[in-house]
């Protein structure tokens, strides 16, 4: 099982940033390169203080051009936001200046408060996905491409330049119907069961893997988890780790599902009905120990790689210091039993 650094990138303090949060966001995926890391999460989001990369493929290029062999995962761009006409050759683009490392994870979006603001209804992000991933993945894979639907209407093209390099896909979703399709189609897969059950996350596993075998083909696709974690020394580290991402999720349920109460780009944290203890056993927040037998249930149940959230907005450092020390404790486990299988 691999591991991918997800760059979360906050600004819950609006005095830092953007500078300071860009650099932030780079130093991090450098460190991730550095320790073993197979590759980066990049995030995008619009009009809101949290996970604030307006353009991610812009973001894999910066990352690109200061690291020699990290896998550049967008996660994920969002596809009703955008003209597919436009957007495939800015991925042509994104790929060639990223050396062939990109992989262009999409998805529908998750925030109503920042696709209705861009005027996509939320509910119409789903039907829009479907037929933008189709137009996406004919203009980058054949010439004179036309189109006639009700939203799209287009004489025969072909993007420029054509691409030299493979570009995977990578299809975001958390329902098990729509993971089985996704896997099916020959996608690779990005879920995360959130604050869901186990038995969510195995549902979601069961249904990529079902996917796989529906396909009828053989298909070397990746399923990835992602999953707050953080490697702590101690209890006291423990707490304090929960309390900043309690504080974050308070920020996130507003516009995840939530009111989207939003102050001049500043979400308003609002009060959750989670408790922290409880927040505190859903992420993976522990000591090498179990942190080793918590992701190893997600090896054996067939997951690819895990994209570990760790940053909840504490100083940078702090999360650097983190990621050292699971790079060095806990990666070396995964690694060793990939080998021996």
């Amino acid at each position: 099982m691999d591991f991918i650094h997800f760059l979360s990138s906050h600004m819950l303090d609006p005095q830092i940033g953007g500078k300071r949060l860009y650099k932030s966001v780079i130093a991090q995926a450098v460190h991730a390169e550095r320790l073993g890391y197979r590759g980066v999460g990049i995030p995008e989001h619009h009009l809101l203080n949290i996970l604030l990369i307006p353009s991610p493929l812009q973001m894999a290029v910066k990352v690109a051009a200061h690291t020699e062999n990290l896998l550049l995962m967008t996660s994920v761009c969002q596809l009703p936001l955008r003209d597919m006409r436009i957007f495939a050759g800015e991925v042509v683009q994104a790929q060639a200046l990223c050396d062939g490392r990109l992989m262009l994870g999409v998805g529908k979006g998750a925030f109503a408060y920042e696709t209705e603001r861009i005027g996509v209804p939320f509910g119409d992000t789903k039907p829009r996905f479907e037929e933008d991933l189709k137009i996406l993945e004919a203009l980058l894979t054949r010439a004179d491409v036309p189109w006639d639907s009700p939203r799209y209407k287009f004489a025969p093209l072909t993007i420029m330049p054509r691409p030299e390099d493979p570009i995977p896909l990578m299809v975001a979703v958390m329902n098990p119907v729509g993971i089985e399709a996704a896997a099916k189609a020959g996608y690779h897969v990005q879920t995360t069961p959130l604050g869901g059950t186990h038995q969510q996350l195995i549902d979601q596993v069961t249904a990529f893997s079902r996917g796989k075998a529906a396909a009828g083909r053989p298909l070397d696709t990746r399923l990835s988890l992602q999953r707050g974690v953080f490697l702590v020394s101690s209890d006291a580290e423990r707490r304090k780790i929960a309390e900043r991402a309690y504080a974050y999720y308070k920020s996130f349920d507003n516009v995840f599902g939530g009111p989207g109460i939003v102050d001049q780009g500043i979400i308003r944290p609002l009060p959750r009905s989670q408790t922290l203890d409880e927040l505190m056993g859903n992420l993976l927040l522990c000591g090498r120990q179990e942190m080793i037998d918590r992701l190893s249930v997600y090896a054996e149940l067939g997951i690819d790689e895990v994209l570990t959230t760790s940053n909840f907005g504490q100083d940078e450092q702090l999360t650097l210091d983190m990621m050292s020390r699971f790079a060095e404790e806990v990666m070396p486990h995964f690694h060793t039993a990939r080998k021996a299988a």
